[in-house]
């Protein structure tokens, strides 16, 4: 009897016991959350602080944020992805942008951003250092993983800054952002691509061809042509100032093979990365008689166009895995050169295993391109697509065919890389930020009733918001 009471005292105490802690356990979580918006990110699991920089008007978060290596392993170990936050107001829509390489840490405002006046996630790509995966498995460096990358984030986020999102990105962050619609097309509610490459078909390239036969003036392609052959005319001299400023600078070569490939990879991208970074203007500035310039003239030119450190092995190292992914699933044009004499071109275009160590595997799968490239056809929704009338990236676009809604493909006149929808006609200007407004759900009644009325919600911050076309690798792989 003694020891059925003292078993009966001891079950009450610890049903008590529960009580106590359930009710305590109740009462915390009935506790607000964190209030602060750098609290509240960090309570994200898996989210932790770089630093913090102060702009006037935003907060301005660097971070890190644990990714699994294979999304469909998630259990197969994980690394650090770096993403950026530009904070102005969790009521305000976000924009998600990526321009599928590295993240800068200095705060900026992407275009759709000053449009709807939100909110900016900017992600870095995966395996672009520091955000690379230790030991790098390669084979987990895939626009679907990228794109698993992204919605990760996004789950993370909503949460806090619940309003619409939008994915935007330039040129290979263009290319994302709709690669990442076209997996998770219920994340955004649109997709802003700039002067994104669609390249369906790696093996035909015949439209770069037309579009270096028309591109510009007349008088402008003939001076670009005529310095490109005279930099493989003097070849020899030329490549003994190379080898020099090889030296001087510790650049070497063992990954494109010789001093002799890298020197003919950044000839041959002179006139493509003209045109890419430069306008119709910059003409006056290429030597009007190749074949009397002297070797530092055409040295001088091809060096402040696309750069001689472009293809020596510190120059390829930072981009190794935009090659892998041109060479594995993106593709990458080859274009003919009719103004030059065969016996001058020893290589031609080199494909990208030639600028990847060759530790790294490589296969290329061309069924990627198309799958995506039929979805936008088909399934576009809420996509717009900017391209700029004299970048030869816009010869093999995306075009949103049967089956898309409320998505558009627009052409800025006499723009290059940089293209933008500030640079659109008046009425397609209009139509787009006012379509971007729509989507954001930040259309004024104004604006839903006539296009015209549309504008950016915010105003232009000269620091803030960049316009310089962001500078890739000499994107001929």
């Amino acid at each position: 009897m003694r020891k059925a009471l003292r078993w009966l005292l001891a079950l009450t105490v610890f049903i008590g016991t529960l009580s106590t802690a359930g009710a305590a356990t109740a009462a915390q979580s009935a506790q607000p959350g964190p209030t602060d918006i750098k609290d509240r990110l960090l309570a994200i699991p898996g989210m932790s602080l770089v630093q913090e920089k102060p702009y006037p008007g935003y907060r301005y978060f660097v971070l890190n944020f644990t990714q699994p290596v294979d999304h469909r392993h998630p259990d197969r170990g994980t690394f650090q992805q770096r993403i950026t936050v530009l904070h102005k107001d969790t009521s305000r829509p976000t924009v998600f942008y990526t321009s599928g390489y590295n993240v800068s840490t200095t705060p900026s405002r992407r275009e759709p951003t000053q449009i709807v006046d939100g909110n900016q996630v900017s992600l870095e790509y995966r395996f672009f250092t520091p955000s690379r995966p230790d030991p790098a498995d390669w084979s987990k460096l895939d626009i679907w993983q990228a794109a698993s990358d992204q919605h990760r984030v996004y789950e993370a986020l909503k949460p806090v800054y619940s309003a619409n999102w939008l994915a935007t990105g330039g040129s290979k962050g263009g290319m994302t952002a709709t690669y990442y619609e076209r997996f998770y097309p219920r994340d955004m509610a649109g997709v802003v691509a700039y002067v994104a490459p669609n390249d369906v078909v790696d093996k035909e390239d015949s439209a770069y061809d037309r579009f270096f036969a028309a591109v510009g003036t007349k008088e402008c392609r003939d001076r670009l042509n005529a310095v490109q052959r005279e930099a493989l005319v003097r070849r020899e001299p030329l490549e003994e100032k190379y080898a020099q400023y090889a030296a001087d600078n510790g650049y070497t070569f063992a990954t494109v093979g010789s001093l002799d490939q890298a020197y003919e990879a950044v000839v041959l991208d002179y006139v493509w990365t003209f045109w890419q970074y430069s306008l119709l203007k910059d003409c006056d500035s290429v030597p009007a008689d190749a074949a009397g310039a002297t070797d530092d003239m055409i040295w001088n030119s091809v060096e402040s166009v696309v750069g001689f450190s472009s293809y020596a092995d510190q120059g390829l190292e930072q981009y190794t895995p935009y090659y892998y992914q041109a060479g594995t699933q993106l593709g990458a044009p080859t274009i003919q050169f009719p103004a030059i004499e065969r016996k001058l071109i020893r290589y031609g275009y080199q494909p990208p295993r030639n600028f990847v160590p060759r530790s790294i595997p490589m296969r290329f799968q061309p069924g990627v391109m198309r799958d995506v490239d039929t979805w936008v056809r088909h399934h576009a929704r809420h996509m717009l697509f900017v391209y700029g009338q004299n970048d030869p990236w816009g010869s093999e676009r995306f075009r949103p065919g049967t089956g898309a809604r409320d998505s558009y493909v627009f052409t800025a006149p006499g723009m290059n890389h940089g293209a933008n929808v500030a640079g659109l006609v008046a009425d397609e200007k209009a139509l787009a930020t006012a379509r971007i407004l729509e989507w954001a759900g930040v259309a004024s009644p104004a604006v839903q009733g006539d296009p015209s009325a549309a504008k950016p919600l915010a105003r232009y911050d000269a620091e803030l918001d960049v316009r310089d076309v962001e500078r890739e690798p000499a994107l001929r792989p």
